[in-house]
């Protein structure tokens, strides 16, 4: 066996060992983020008590010009990162064509472990891979956030007769449920992005890949639940003028 042969087998090893840590941080950090937002307070549990009060008090408004317009912004918000997604899997389709050209590029960067062909082929398929599942929530995403616009037209009016107070109750809550739902589809293809992002130091070191990934999770652990706007949601204290004097 060939010294050679020796270190492509170490670095195979090596780059399987960064995409199983990869994989963990990801596929773990949502598990873990999904079941401590069940009783924990962070940004998505926060956001749902939010679209609650904002179902009921639609209910409560005779003109919904200005709700429409939030839930149609919401969806553009959602079609635009999918019309993204799919210029970034074209650009990726484009360098898998040409990746001896991309290697000889990332041998004039510092600090650059050089891998076989075949290894960077199997990168930028995984890569590919990672934006076709954003593609997919995203597109999820833009369909759950059609479904509320159906429930926003069926919701009871102000004067509407035979309507009782559980009906109401009950569409404030099923439509704040779907609306949610269209979020964290939302958010898991933004997550995907940040992944993706931190996957590209896998094309200069496994070892700086996997520091990055371990760092993204933080990042995302930070906002999610540690987060400056989140306790400015939680409670924002109100400041009250002092009554007049005759008033005290």
């Amino acid at each position: 066996m060939t010294i050679s042969s020796i270190l492509n087998a170490e670095s195979l090893w090596l780059n399987l060992f960064a995409f199983c840590w990869f994989m963990f941080c990801w596929v773990g950090y949502t598990r873990y983020a999904w079941h401590r937002g069940r009783d924990t307070a962070c940004l998505a549990s926060v956001l749902h008590l939010y679209r609650k009060d904002w179902m009921s008090r639609l209910l409560l408004r005779e003109q919904r010009i200005a709700d429409a317009s939030l839930i149609s912004n919401l969806e553009r918000n959602t079609s635009f990162f999918a019309s993204s997604t799919l210029l970034i899997l074209a650009g990726l389709i484009t360098v898998m064509g040409a990746t001896d050209q991309a290697q000889n590029l990332l041998r004039d960067l510092p600090f650059v472990a050089e891998v076989s062909r075949e290894i960077s082929e199997i990168k930028l398929l995984i890569m590919l891979g990672i934006f076709v599942y954003a593609f997919f929530t995203f597109s999820w995403a833009m369909r759950q956030y059609n479904f509320a616009s159906v429930l926003f037209g069926s919701a009871p009016l102000v004067g509407e007769k035979h309507v009782s107070e559980i009906e109401r109750k009950a569409f404030s809550s099923r439509a704040a449920k779907v609306l949610s739902m269209a979020a964290h589809s939302f958010n898991l293809g933004l997550r995907s992005y940040y992944f993706a992002l931190a996957m590209l130091s896998w094309f200069i070191n496994p070892w700086v890949f996997m520091a990055i990934t371990a760092g993204v999770v933080y990042v995302l652990y930070r906002r999610e639940f540690k987060s400056e706007v989140l306790g400015v949601l939680m409670a924002t204290p109100a400041h009250f003028p002092e009554p007049p004097p005759e008033q005290q």
